[in-house]
């Protein structure tokens, strides 16, 4: 009896001390050469917090990313993945990020890149529902956290100290990173500035990552299974304005279900709740003197600054039609985008401002998602930008 159950369990232990005995540079072996390009719209976690991949793919200027949360996932013909594998302009967009990526997750990626990001082009959504005044809360920061990236910070010496401490404690409020031992007496010493701490948890810290390294790598060999794609082959060669008219055609035809023009798919989900929305939103606002989420997010534009990054922030906008019907008050909206913008072009940095789209039919997909006629704004602003660097789309 006890050799059959001591037997799985020594043999679960020689495995699992096997594979990570292996060397990364031989697992890199297994991962196919193509396996960065089906990652690019197969918006697959695993990525998104993970090192390979993206690393590989910072090194392949054909590639232009787009970082955001889960608008990127509304993959229909006009989406930048679909549209530009019709319309080629030289560059191949790359997605990066999910539903409750925010500003404090996106700084962490780009802190484990920092060295990688100098000149480097890429787009960046931001969306009005991440600025409550508390940020991110755990039901949205803990499925996308890494703490691979997170470990990386810790002996990332590429990071501004003072940002690199702000970012750290930040994190402590989490309960996903209070939970890993590790992680988080690394950081409490790091904090705390209490260096031989650090230096009797680095041992088991550096082991730690290279568990993480190898998991990454493990999963990186796998090939991703994306979501749907809609290629629309007759939007080849369509100027912006007729680009812009079948787009309208498309929403419309989508969106007959109701007067907020919420794709007929989504109202059909969210039908019996619209009635309880209406007047629910008195008094809110976005743009919030004291926020975690613009404290996360200027941590974030710092990084991209001193990294010498060359990013395009696109500001979208909500469903004017239905935030009015929820009582959201306009100036709660208007004074976030006016807030927001103001913050990215204080770093120098590029802004397409689609904010004055509110009210505009098909714009947007549901309530807060963009869509249809808005990607085509958004594909209009890529195409600039990466062929000159200045953005003049709004």
């Amino acid at each position: 009896m006890k050799k059959r159950f001591f037997g799985p369990i020594i043999l679960a232990f020689v495995l699992f001390v096997g594979a990570i005995a292996v060397p990364a540079s031989w697992l890199t072996r297994f991962i196919p050469e193509k396996r960065v390009e089906e990652s690019a719209a197969a918006l697959n976690p695993n990525m998104f917090q993970g090192l390979y991949l993206q690393n590989k793919m910072f090194e392949d200027s054909k590639y232009l990313p787009i970082f955001g949360s889960s608008e990127l996932s509304r993959l229909d013909e006009f989406h930048p993945s679909n549209y530009f594998q019709v319309n080629n302009q030289g560059f191949t967009p790359y997605l990066v990020g999910k539903g409750g990526s925010q500003s404090l997750i996106h700084a962490i990626n780009f802190a484990a890149h920092a060295d990688q990001l100098k000149g480097r082009k890429m787009v960046f959504i931001v969306s009005p529902q991440w600025f409550t005044k508390h940020g991110s809360n755990e039901q949205h920061f803990a499925p996308n956290f890494s703490s691979l990236q997170a470990l990386d910070l810790a002996f990332n010496h590429s990071i501004e100290p003072k940002l690199k401490k702000q970012m750290m404690k930040r994190m402590l409020h989490y309960k996903v990173v209070k939970n890993d031992a590790v992680l988080s007496e690394l950081y409490k010493a790091s904090v705390k500035g209490q260096t031989w701490k650090v230096n009797a948890l680095t041992p088991a810290a550096k082991l730690y990552y290279n568990i993480l390294e190898k998991k990454d790598l493990y999963y990186s060999i796998e090939e991703p299974q994306g979501p749907k794609r809609y290629i629309n082959n007759n939007l080849k060669g369509k100027s912006w304005s007729q680009l812009e008219k079948l787009a309208a055609q498309y929403g419309k035809d989508h969106s007959r279900s109701n007067p907020f023009f919420i794709d007929d798919s989504v109202y059909k989900t969210i039908k019996n709740k619209v009635p309880k929305a209406k007047g629910s939103n008195k008094g809110r606002t976005y743009a919030y003197k004291k926020s975690l989420e613009f404290s996360d997010f200027e941590d974030m534009l710092n990084i991209l600054k001193d990294a010498g990054a060359k990013p395009m922030f696109v500001v979208i906008p909500v469903n004017g039609k239905f935030y009015d019907y929820t009582d959201f008050p306009k100036k709660g909206r208007t004074d976030y985008y006016k807030k927001v913008t103001k913050q990215i072009k204080a770093k120098g940095f590029q802004v397409a401002d689609l904010s004055g789209h509110e009210y505009d039919p098909y714009f947007m997909k549901d309530t807060i998602h963009i869509a249809w006629k808005g990607w085509v704004y958004v594909d209009k602003a890529m195409e600039q930008f990466y062929k000159t660097g200045k953005v003049t789309v709004h």
